[in-house]
Order: structure tokens, then C-alpha cells, then sequence
């Protein structure tokens, strides 16, 4: 299992259009993929858009994604990534 924590930095938060950007990269991965809220402790399936959005993720949130599979440092490290650049919205 392989673990790195981050905070949504877009203003909008993981909104529709960032949950469904957010689940399909995570699609890509044959790792189990979860997102985790650091501040309630919820966490649901990253490659589920029903679990991402209903956990309610706004700008500023700390969250976790961990991966666990052959591929989890690739699928940790890349939906880190996607997180940190806002998921190309404009700030």
C-alpha cells in the first residue's frame, strides 16, 4: 500500500466536472484506489464519481489517496498530480 496526502486547491472544490476528471484517471489503474477527507475521516472509492461526490470536498480540504496493487506508486503519484494542478481549472 502506498500513501500521499495533499489539499484540493481549486476553488470550486471537486465539484462535477473535477470528480468525474478525478475518477476517470483513477480508472486508469489497476491499484484499488481511495481518497480520504483528513478532516471527517470519510473515504470512499476514487474510481466511484457517486463516492467522490458525495464526499463533499472543498477548496482547502486535506485529503489522502492511497493506492494498493502492482501499479499504486504510478496511481498514487498521478492523481496527486492531477489534485495539485487544480485539475486545470484557473484559480
Amino acid at each position: 500500500m502506498y500513501s500521499k496526502e495533499t489539499t484540493i486547491i481549486n476553488k470550486s472544490g471537486l465539484h462535477a466536472r473535477a470528480a468525474s476528471e478525478f475518477t476517470r484517471h483513477a480508472t486508469q489503474f489497476e491499484s484499488e484506489i481511495t481518497v480520504k477527507n483528513l478532516e471527517d475521516k470519510r473515504e470512499g472509492n476514487a474510481k466511484s464519481i457517486i463516492a467522490v461526490m458525495a464526499m463533499s470536498l472543498p477548496k482547502g480540504t486535506p485529503i489522502a489517496i492511497q493506492a494498493d496493487g502492482d501499479d499504486e506508486i504510478e496511481a498514487v503519484d498521478n492523481m496527486i498530480a492531477l489534485v495539485a494542478d487544480g485539475f486545470g481549472e484557473e484559480e
